[in-house]
């Protein structure tokens, strides 16, 4: 089990798996004894944040959707309202899990904006969250990395077999989601914010949740 308390978060493309990951690493950790609590960002159906910009993303609010930085400040806010909820987490938890967090923003962020890791969208979403909102500052970031077809295979079935899980914009757009890919290998190289851990499809959730246990 971890010393003391480990905030993970688990990033990848949409479809990549992360919730599923989520899951197995979290049974990994509770049967070896850890206690375990997860979070998945965007908060739908619990933030005003998460939801407005998951309508903008349908279509909804005018324009707003065109805004890089007006829909990454929707989604700051989001996590901005769960900042105590965490906290409070880390303090009752040996691991607090998340399914997306800030580097999300960070990533499709800079991948809108034809930017990379070391850009100025990537570094305003840290000065933003970490900074200004304080949400606390993850000890290890894991890019859970999926090739793009694979990810967006997996996004259509997801839709097909359940109508509530339509894909949005930033789903259905196959070049935003390559680029996205290469600015979270770029943000995964650099350290941004903190430690990163390169996941690839098919590595053992076992041996994840072994160096999560290890923080």
């Amino acid at each position: 089990m971890c010393a003391v308390s480990a905030l993970v978060a688990i990033e990848g493309l949409d479809g990549a798996g992360k919730n599923t990951l989520a899951r197995a690493v979290t049974a990994a950790l509770r049967a070896d004894g850890a206690t375990v609590a997860a979070l998945a960002f965007p908060r739908y159906g619990a933030s005003i944040h998460a939801d407005l910009a998951a309508e903008a993303l349908r279509g909804g609010h005018g324009d707003a959707a065109a805004s890089v930085y007006g829909m990454g400040l929707l989604f700051a806010l989001d996590r901005a309202g769960a900042r105590d909820e965490i906290t409070d987490l880390l303090g009752s938890h040996d691991v607090v899990l998340l399914d997306r967090y800030a580097a999300s923003s960070a990533a499709y962020s800079a991948a809108r904006l034809d930017e990379g890791a070391d850009g100025a969208a990537a570094a305003w979403v840290a000065d933003l969250e970490f900074g200004r909102f304080g949400l606390p500052v993850p000890d290890l970031q894991v890019y859970l990395e999926v090739p793009v077809a694979v990810a967006a295979e997996r996004a259509r079935h997801r839709e097909a077999v359940d109508s509530s899980r339509a894909r949005d914009a930033y789903e259905r757009d196959s070049g935003l989601q390559r680029r996205t890919g290469e600015v979270y290998r770029g943000l995964a190289a650099a350290a941004w914010v903190s430690r990163w851990h390169i996941h690839e499809d098919g590595d053992s959730a076992a041996d994840l949740a072994a160096a999560v246990g290890a923080l």
